[in-house]
């Protein structure tokens, strides 16, 4: 089944949440960790994020630097099989990246995913890498998303890169995409930010995850103007609650957003993080009631792999 086939088909809000993949060193047993608590939510569909592996530089005592690419963390088609099937009746979406692959990396990759019997699939850009400042495709890669939608598209319709493949079987893979409400901080402006969206849902994307937004107005806002301009797939809210006191001045700064006033101060009041974690809590519930009273198609939790408190979050609302 598609997750656009469950939004078709549901009477009420879905409940949904993102894992970040462990450092390595761990076993599985982390992510359940991160699982388990919200399974009596019964969650519609798991994301699994995807970081390209990151460039560093290590210096030698000759002076000299030498070029190392480290991955941190296990690959996506490795979680989304353990995860599909742990948890029988949960759809996995893996996230299928740019940046870091080449196409036909790419390829494969989706190749492993159709024979897992994984079918959706969150498409992003990715972002730089920490050494970057600008996003640089992999050689033989994908500069944009809608290059990488129009790939899986292709493979939909059993047209693979290599044309001499004898007896190609087409995929079934379900697209969606990311979507910005205070639009994408490489956008020269939300207009221009928002003709790219449509493209993309003309490529093939059937659903729309927003960024973390903490203002429902701006969410409200921006599904008007995606309406507007014909954008008609489901558009899901994502939240991230706060954690830590940081959080107010780091979330700004990594996502490029803006925390409302009331929300600053009240975590501003807190003394250590212990407090600063629940004010995010309630923040995060007033905002989840409020969407689900607009009849939005799921409500999207980021846990960036801890779910103590989306555990709290959904007892509270669904």
């Amino acid at each position: 089944m598609k997750i656009v086939d469950i939004f078709k088909n549901s009477k009420k809000t879905l409940f949904s949440f993102e894992l970040l993949p462990p450092l390595k060193g761990h076993d599985i047993d982390i992510i359940y960790q991160t699982v388990d608590p919200l399974m009596e939510f019964n969650p519609s569909y798991i994301n699994i994020t995807y970081h390209q592996e990151e460039i560093v530089y290590k210096k030698h005592k000759s002076g000299l630097l030498e070029k190392k690419t480290v991955r941190k963390r296990p690959g996506t088609v490795a979680i989304s099989a353990a995860i599909k099937y742990k948890y029988k009746n949960v759809m996995v979406v893996p996230h299928i990246i740019c940046g870091g692959f080449t196409k036909e990396e790419t390829e494969n990759a989706l190749i492993d995913l159709q024979f897992l019997g994984i079918k959706n699939l969150l498409v992003v850009r990715g972002d730089p890498e920490k050494s970057q400042k600008i996003f640089i495709p992999e050689k033989e890669g994908h500069a944009h998303s809608l290059d990488l939608l129009k790939q899986i598209t292709n493979m939909n319709h059993g047209k693979y890169l290599d044309d001499d493949l004898l007896n190609t079987m087409p995929t079934d893979f379900s697209m969606g995409v990311a979507g910005y409400p205070e639009k994408h901080c490489e956008a020269p402006n939300l207009k221009s930010d928002l003709n790219f969206l449509k493209q993309k849902v003309e490529a093939g994307a059937e659903f729309i995850v927003t960024q973390m937004f903490f203002d429902n107005k701006k969410y409200f806002d921006f599904v008007k103007q995606c309406r507007d301009i014909g954008i008609n797939v489901p558009i899901i809210p994502g939240l991230k609650p706060v954690s830590i006191k940081s959080h107010i001045s780091s979330l700004p700064y990594t996502f490029h957003i803006d925390i409302p006033d009331d929300l600053v101060k009240e975590v501003e009041k807190c003394r250590d993080n212990e407090q600063a974690r629940q004010a995010g809590i309630e923040w995060a519930i007033m905002q989840s009631k409020d969407l689900i009273r607009a009849n939005v198609p799921a409500v999207h939790y980021f846990t960036m792999g801890k779910s103590d408190n989306i555990q709290k979050i959904a007892k509270a609302v669904f």
